[in-house]
């Protein structure tokens, strides 16, 4: 089971790999469809999850996202607990396929490290359960009017009135997400960094000025998911006793 040791032992590993691994990775040709048929993706959202399975496949992922899911309010790792399951299949899978760079992520989510599809499933429907961060990174407040006008101009049609998102159009719960996450995955969207990015976001928020970018990602962070799925604060994941 895991422990503080093994914690330590995995993350040193995360920084290594990104020695080793940023070459490939950053240097894989253009994306795919942004949510194209097939593969992997197709086949773990056939499978049934294993939860208990998913649990000894999170052990890997907990050294940076920690055990309870809950990233780090620094931005470096985001918040995966109560992401949607498709959410969760399709990133997974777009990771592994190289149709998105994470080169610090990319080889503890191979197969040879965590298994093939049934793995991908599994894992998902673990984090898909784990209740979420009720109190995630924010930014300053400044801005919060242009946020929430920006927002419901330009956001509520795919992530929902409340940033819930639509998990059968792979649309993802950004509510309750790490300002700082936010703010960099929306800065690589907007500029073209991150290829798998959905190319009708891409359009929408093209003339996004950084004040603007702030502003509406500060007012996604504050917005709260359902009470059922928020864990208490300091909660700790019990499975890693």
């Amino acid at each position: 089971m895991f422990n503080q040791k093994n914690l330590t032992m995995m993350i040193g590993a995360a920084f290594a790999a990104v020695l080793i691994f940023s070459g490939p990775v950053l240097a894989a040709g253009p994306a795919k469809e942004w949510n194209k048929a097939g593969g992997e993706q197709d086949e773990a959202l056939k499978m049934k999850p294993d939860l208990e399975n998913g649990l000894e496949v999170y052990e890997v992922c907990a050294a940076c996202h920690l055990p309870e899911g809950w990233g780090k309010p620094d931005g470096t790792f985001p918040q995966l607990a109560g992401q949607h399951t498709k959410v969760i299949v399709k990133q997974l899978s777009d990771i592994r396929a190289l149709n998105r760079d994470n080169p610090t992520m990319y080889p503890f989510a191979l197969p040879k490290a965590i298994g093939g599809p049934q793995a991908i499933a599994d894992v998902a429907g673990y984090i898909a359960k784990l209740p979420m961060n009720p109190e995630p990174g924010l930014g300053d407040g400044k801005d919060l009017a242009l946020g929430a006008k920006l927002y419901k101009d330009n956001c509520v049609r795919c992530h929902g009135d409340n940033g819930q998102g639509i998990p059968e159009k792979y649309y993802p719960r950004i509510q309750g997400q790490h300002y700082k996450y936010l703010v960099r995955q929306f800065e690589w969207i907007r500029d073209g960094k991150r290829r798998n990015a959905n190319p009708d976001m891409v359009k929408q928020i093209k003339d996004f000025s950084n004040k603007d970018m702030k502003a509406v990602m500060d007012f996604v962070s504050r917005q709260k998911p359902p009470k059922e799925i928020l864990g208490k604060p300091g909660w700790e994941n019990p499975d890693f006793e």
